[in-house]
């Protein structure tokens, strides 16, 4: 009796050094940031590169017992939150007509929203605050979510509208057959299924927000400031205290990296149906 032998064959060396050098240069500092929160100054400056030893809990308790960490976390929940909501019901309005219908220059319509990945937003930033600040908010968290809103409805619409496109059309004929119109073919049946696309643009508009710089900093100020403008403003005032300001930037970016993963497994699948759209 012959045994069939199974192999497993991997990827060569280079494939796994280079996705090792990957991971070092992309976790790397985010592990130097949150074990350097533990260490005193004393320890950052003898050995930069160190475990914690003793471990120095004061500085995330500093730090969280901080009201201003807290108001700046606030701040960014409402902008990234707003601006995800936006994103997300604007998005898949938009993108259900370019995806659904059939109507004279739809693919020249849908061509206008691609070449807008072609544009950053630091392109258009001066215009931007001129227009935000003539419709009177600025410093306000409308006048940052929406316009974030805006640059990040052509990368929305680029994954949706394949990924309705895949729905097949045997559903809107039978939903139209029981008596539903278009509108509620779109609330009922549609809005349900593309539930993995949306929570992928969703993540995508969430982190994109919470990670924000250039944008808060040209529109708010004060009490209005977000988590990132925290970061620059706390490294500023207490540039002396290096384990505090890694306490203070971890803590920043812990959030948004925890919602990220926790949503891995659902960005994977809406953009594996966008792809076989």
């Amino acid at each position: 009796m012959n045994r069939r032998r199974t192999t497993f064959r991997g990827g060569s060396p280079l494939v796994y050094a280079v996705a090792v050098l990957v991971l070092a240069v992309t976790v790397g500092p985010v592990l130097y940031a949150v074990m350097g929160g533990f260490r005193s100054n004393e320890q950052l400056a003898s050995d930069p590169v160190g475990l914690p030893d003793p471990w120095v809990l004061s500085n995330y308790a500093d730090v969280l017992a901080s009201a201003a960490f807290w108001n700046y976390t606030f701040n960014s929940v409402m902008v990234a939150v707003i601006t995800t909501a936006v994103v997300v019901v604007f998005g898949v309005m938009a993108a259900y007509p370019l995806a659904r219908y059939r109507f004279r220059g739809r693919e020249q319509l849908y061509l206008v929203f691609v070449l807008g990945l072609l544009f950053p937003l630091t392109v258009a930033i001066i215009p931007l605050f001129l227009m935000v600040r003539d419709l009177g908010l600025t410093n306000t968290w409308w006048g940052v979510a929406l316009p974030q809103a805006a640059f990040a409805l052509p990368m929305t619409i680029v994954i949706l509208r394949p990924f309705l496109q895949a729905l097949p059309v045997e559903l809107e004929e039978a939903a139209q057959l029981d008596g539903a119109s278009r509108i509620g073919f779109f609330w009922r049946v549609l809005i349900p299924l593309s539930g993995p696309g949306m929570v992928t643009v969703g993540v995508l508009a969430f982190v994109t927000s919470w990670n924000a710089y250039l944008l808060p900093l040209l529109m708010l100020q004060g009490g209005m400031r977000t988590l990132p403008l925290g970061v620059a403003d706390f490294s500023t005032q207490y540039s002396a205290d290096t384990a505090g300001v890694l306490a203070f930037t971890s803590l920043a970016m812990i959030p948004a990296l925890v919602f990220f993963l926790a949503m891995e497994k659902r960005i994977v699948s809406g953009l594996q149906g966008a792809v076989k759209g």
